[in-house]
């Protein structure tokens, strides 16, 4: 069965895993109310968290990545059987009161170690977010209003990626065979953002973001629906509900930092938009106004010709083999983890080309499995992903639950003549999810709630973002880039003109994501909203961003982000600025240091989600960072190395 679960050797055995989980999940609601308050307690309340991912964790994965449609269909049922179980448990006030028994005893609280009180504390977060201390009416609404809001994320997600429409004979010709023909009609089903072509990104832009109604009312009803539930479980708006624990605490810290880093990068922004417009100029002198489906182009283009990183140069020193070897390089050197290739048993994998890695540490032994589920196939979602299969947590019988990941990416295959090759961005991607693995690896907490990335949203890109700075260090690179044929390694300059490549009108494209994150903030915030939210998309976007609007789109209706990330678009930012601080401050000077390896296991990797994520960086860096030092984190990240800069100059 997938994931060596007997069950699941058929679409059917989701229903049989699904039961097991829910019988098994009754008879722990009755041992907890049954139990008195102790650390047994929260031990029970773990397993039944357990209980019920380990079914609603894997179908999560499956739902999206299997190849068949069946096992995709019976993995989203179980995913919605399991999540109408979980709100109706965050809704349970006897399960409520014997947690509440527990916190509410100064004693036994005093007596536990800070985990098990963190878990304990997160748990009745679950309850109190649910509007557990309303009347029984009211919580039957926030149950309803969950339910909602999960079936409008999963509909808003769906029609996020579907292609608009448009008579073909509307196009020109030339511009015509850029897009999918289906009959009289064209489907345009993306931006085309890397097209030279000026009216060709310009049609895809305007359809493709062409308003659609039904998409409108769901986003509509989806940000409504939220704010509805946060002030009735006793919050001010949803971003406050949505807060809670992480690093920015409060809508007010978080439109600080936001509002802090627009005014820092204000200046390099209009620089960088005045050279692409010179660079539109240039090649189109008939329109020479910069507008929002010339960013990424332009961006682009200023790069290649001011450092010629044509991709194909840097392919040949890329394979998979070798980035993979530089990986277990790393790790091995900083952390003293190895992993090793594993045999599948039958059924075990939805794909013959996904390979299960053990990940192992020189002194504990196997810490947990990753299945590598690196390459494109159809029907398969075109996004780099990792998720949690498996959580860890320390089992009744003393034995460890080992954590089971799988990485997500949509890599070439190897042909006859070659092997897989990665441009520099795949290779910075497997960084990133790789990062993502190790946290969970390492993240060996005793509880399954907070283990590996169960953490804040704001902190759980930190270790991801780490290691794309790992990714762009030559010491790092020099180790594994190797041209797989002719075995010569990929010179220190090409490398450092990589990384310098990066900087060109990064501003530009951090000021995009910071536009991203000050409209999340408005529609998770004071309801009703004063516009509607196609309104306040052309506010904020000619306020924050500087590109105009662009009349009869609605990019928010594409905004997939708005599901996983309400109210929280921002943590991208601040996880990148934590990064670049550990970077700078503990493995600049040597990447391979152990010591500092061991410190950030210690500090940041090994609790999950089981202490403060603020306190996890400030064990990390010995300080405790303010606002001011995220921004100028992130705004250092912008300036050029000097003698790189000079040398191409």
């Amino acid at each position: 069965g997938l994931f060596g679960v007997p069950e699941l050797s058929c679409p059917e055995g989701f229903q049989e895993a699904q039961d097991k989980a829910l019988q098994e999940s009754e008879q722990l609601v009755q041992k907890a109310c049954s139990t008195p308050p102790g650390p047994e307690t929260v031990r029970i309340f773990d397993q039944l968290s357990d209980a019920l991912c380990r079914v609603a964790d894997l179908a999560d994965f499956v739902k999206i990545a299997h190849p068949d449609f069946a096992f995709r269909e019976a993995a989203e049922e179980a995913c919605r059987n399991i999540g109408t179980v979980v709100e109706k448990l965050n809704t349970d006030v006897e399960l409520c009161q014997s947690l509440r028994r527990l916190l509410a005893d100064e004693v036994i609280i005093s007596s536990l170690d800070p985990e098990t009180r963190r878990v304990a504390e997160l748990f009745m977060f679950d309850f109190e977010i649910s509007g557990i201390h309303l009347d029984e009416e009211k919580r039957k609404k926030a149950v309803n209003l969950n339910v909602r809001i999960l079936d409008l994320c999963n509909e808003f997600l769906t029609a996020a990626h579907l292609p608009n429409k448009i008579d073909k004979h509307v196009l020109p010709e030339h511009v015509r065979y850029h897009f999918t023909a289906e009959g009289n009609y064209l489907q345009v089903a993306g931006l085309h953002a890397d097209c030279p072509d000026d009216l060709v990104r310009e049609a895809a832009y305007k359809i493709f973001l062409y308003p659609e109604a039904g998409q409108l009312s769901r986003l509509e009803e989806l940000l409504a629906s939220r704010n509805s539930l946060a002030q009735l479980v006793g919050y001010e708006t949803f971003a406050h509900r949505a807060l809670q624990g992480t690093m920015a605490k409060t809508p007010g810290i978080r439109h600080c930092f936001i509002n802090a880093f627009i005014i820092k990068i204000f200046f390099r922004t209009q620089k960088d938009f005045e050279m692409m417009t010179k660079m539109k100029m240039k090649l189109n002198p008939q329109n020479s106004k910069l507008m929002p489906w010339d960013h990424p182009y332009y961006s682009g283009v200023l790069r290649a010709e001011r450092y010629n990183i044509d991709p194909g140069l840097y392919c040949p020193f890329f394979s998979l083999g070798a980035c993979m070897e530089g990986l277990n390089s790393l790790f091995s050197q900083l952390l003293g983890i190895s992993l090793y290739a594993e045999e599948t048993q039958r059924g075990e994998v939805w794909s013959e080309d996904v390979r299960k890695l053990a990940v192992v540490h020189e002194t504990e032994g196997l810490l947990g499995y990753i299945y590598c589920d690196f390459f494109h196939r159809p029907d398969k979602p075109h996004q780099d992903c990792h998720f949690t299969v498996r959580g860890g947590r320390l089992r009744e019988n003393g034995e460890y639950q080992l954590p089971v990941v799988v990485l997500m990416l949509s890599l070439p295959r190897s042909t006859r003549g070659a092997p897989t090759l990665l441009s520099p961005g795949m290779m910075e991607n497997l960084f990133h999810e790789m990062g993502h693995a190790m946290h969970s690896m390492l993240g060996r907490t005793r509880y399954q709630h907070v283990t590996g990335t169960r953490c804040a949203t704001d902190f759980a890109e930190v270790p991801s973002i780490l290691m794309e700075y790992f990714a762009n260090d030559y010491r790092v690179v020099n180790q594994f880039a190797r041209h797989y044929k002719t075995g010569q390694p990929l010179p220190k300059h090409m490398v450092s003109r990589l990384c310098e490549s990066k900087k060109v009108c990064a501003a530009a494209d951090m000021q995009l994501q910071v536009f991203y994150a000050a409209l999340d903030q408005i529609y998770h915030g004071k309801h009703p909203l004063k516009m509607s939210t196609t309104e306040i998309l052309k506010e904020t976007q000619e306020k924050v961003y500087g590109l105009p609007y662009v009349p009869n789109t609605a990019w928010q209706l594409r905004f997939s982000h708005l599901v996983g990330y309400g109210a929280k678009y921002y943590s991208y930012l601040m996880s990148r600025a934590v990064a670049s601080m550990v970077w700078k401050q503990c493995f600049a000077q040597d990447p391979f240091d152990r010591a500092m390896g061991e410190r950030y296991r210690r500090e940041m990797l090994a609790h999950g989600g089981g202490k403060e994520p603020i306190l996890m960086v400030e064990g990390m860096l010995q300080k405790s960072p303010s606002v001011e030092d995220f921004v100028d984190a992130l705004v250092s990240d912008l300036d050029h190395d000097f003698e790189t800069f000079i040398m191409d100059s």
